[in-house]
């Protein structure tokens, strides 16, 4: 039984560390889109993720969608604000954008440090390390746009 509770919470914690580096990141990209980055045109996109909880086994996730990711970025900085989130002031070096955030939104207390390297308007990758207690979870989306809608 002690096993069976200990594996089950484990896997809570596991899914809770996804979501909160799910968060990190779209904390982390609306911040720094209405501070300093270049808008992103609308069309279809593609995204391709990858989160490593540090389980050894990392999860991806490839979608396409029609988007304009300048305006997702920012409803999701706003609704984030509101929810309590704070950002530090982004640091540029040349096409890399880097910054952190700290939230508590349900009673979870995370911290992430983003990098975002953009190429141009139509393409962008974002690094996120987050953390949340003494669990560590990595984060990469690349984004490309492929095409109009």
């Amino acid at each position: 039984m002690g096993k069976r509770n200990e594996d089950s919470s484990r896997r809570a914690t596991r899914g809770l560390c996804i979501g909160v580096t799910t968060l990190g990141l779209l904390v982390s990209v609306p911040v720094a889109v209405g501070q300093e980055l270049p808008g992103f045109r609308k069309g279809l996109w593609e995204f391709n993720r990858s989160i490593d909880s540090g389980s050894g086994k990392p999860q991806s996730v490839a979608t396409k969608q029609c988007v304009n990711p300048s305006d997702d970025m920012k409803k999701q900085n706003e609704m984030l604000t509101r929810a309590g989130c704070t950002f530090s002031p982004v640091a540029r070096s040349g096409n890399a954008y880097s910054f952190s955030s700290q939230c508590r939104i349900q009673g979870v207390s995370a911290q992430s440090k983003s990098v975002i390297h953009a190429d141009g308007d139509s393409a962008y990758r974002i690094e996120v390390e987050s953390q949340q207690g003494h669990v560590k979870t990595r984060e990469t989306l690349v984004a490309k746009r492929v095409g109009d809608c």
